[in-house]
């Protein structure tokens, strides 16, 4: 609800990409098509590019929309879900509006926000059915490593709960992994317990398009389908058109974000290093979570900045770490540099520089 800001650095997508470049998108608009049960191009285009069945694939409005039916399809009211602290929101909003106990588990800065399973051991519970995940972290953007997420799938296999991990950002960060290093698009691949969520917001610049989806057991499918059925019951076939239309360009579209995120990395990387006041972990992803150091809650900077050079930042309180802040830099390179600038002059005030 904050006011809009000229130098908006507050996002965690890739800026939008035009019309313009997905040369047949154009023609992939009819306001007609059998989507019932998702639209059958789309099903089949995400499961050849993530390598699952077609019936392990459910289509949702965006990512947001796939974990909350993820979530409304896995728990019944007075189950108790467990979520990464710091943590996005809406994943601590969703369980609790469906009637659900929530508990956290933390990914502690001092660690660069790694995953600890004995965190997890340690606060599960006999009513936990789902610890939900994500990866790369929101907010810091740190990479999971495999065998921490491995070893989360096997506690949450002996306790009957499920893994929800929110891979949104894992596109990106997968093809970005550098020389012969190799992330996995997805841990879908691994099977139950993991029940993973993502869509074309925020690697491809496709937001607008609200293309999200699950990747699951058929089984689980079939639970989120029905449970779809008295939410939204099917997607806009409009946007299920295009957003095939979209699949067939993504490398293209990959391509074009690496090549923002090769310009903007390093703007982002001398700013944090130039700053003795922010302390950060290394980011795989399109934000970066530094800590702004003898300030306990950053709300009043953030506002500050807004209000005096029309510059957003998320102030940390929003991912339950006030001292930190999320700047998102996959927009354009020029709205970075100045937004920095902006962030630098406020940085430099509280030191009377």
């Amino acid at each position: 609800m904050r006011p809009a800001a000229r130098l908006d650095l507050a996002g965690s997508n890739i800026c939008a990409c035009s019309i313009d470049e997905l040369p047949d998108v154009r023609q992939a608009i009819a306001f007609e098509g059998n989507n019932e049960n998702g639209y059958r191009p789309l099903l089949e285009a995400i499961a050849l590019r993530y390598g699952v069945a077609p019936n392990c694939v459910t289509t949702a409005q965006g990512a947001s929309g796939a974990n909350f039916l993820a979530v409304a399809a896995l728990i019944e009211p007075g189950d108790e879900v467990l979520v990464e602290t710091p943590g996005y929101d809406p994943l601590l909003g969703a369980p609790r509006l469906l009637g659900a106990r929530v508990n956290q588990f933390e990914r502690e800065f001092a660690r660069g926000f790694g995953l600890d399973p004995d965190r997890i051991r340690r606060a599960m519970t006999p009513r936990t059915r789902i610890i939900i995940i994500t990866n790369p972290h929101n907010p810091s953007g740190v990479l999971a490593h495999p065998a921490a997420l491995d070893e989360i799938g096997e506690i949450a296999r002996r306790n009957g709960a499920y893994v929800l991990l929110d891979e949104v950002y894992l596109d990106l960060a997968a093809a970005a992994a550098p020389g012969t290093a190799t992330v996995e698009r997805t841990f879908a691949a691994r099977g139950e317990p993991f029940v993973c969520t993502n869509s074309l917001t925020k690697s491809y610049g496709l937001s607008g398009l609200r293309c999200g989806w699950i990747l699951s057991s058929a089984e689980v499918a079939e639970r989120i389908r029905r449970t779809r059925d008295v939410v939204d019951g099917t997607g806009s076939i409009v946007a299920e058109r295009l957003a095939v239309a979209a699949f067939r360009h993504l490398d293209r579209l990959v391509q074009r974000s690496l090549s923002l995120l090769q310009a903007n990395r390093p703007i982002i990387q001398s700013f944090l290093e130039s700053r003795t006041d922010l302390e950060w972990a290394p980011s795989a992803g399109t934000v970066v979570f530094p800590r702004l150091r003898h300030v306990a809650d950053t709300t009043e900077f953030a506002e500050r900045l807004l209000r005096t050079r029309d510059t957003a930042v998320v102030p940390g309180r929003f991912f339950q770490a006030p001292a930190h802040l999320r700047i998102g830099f996959g927009g354009p390179t020029e709205t970075l540099r100045e937004g920095l600038k902006a962030v630098t002059q406020a940085l430099d005030e509280i030191h009377g520089v």
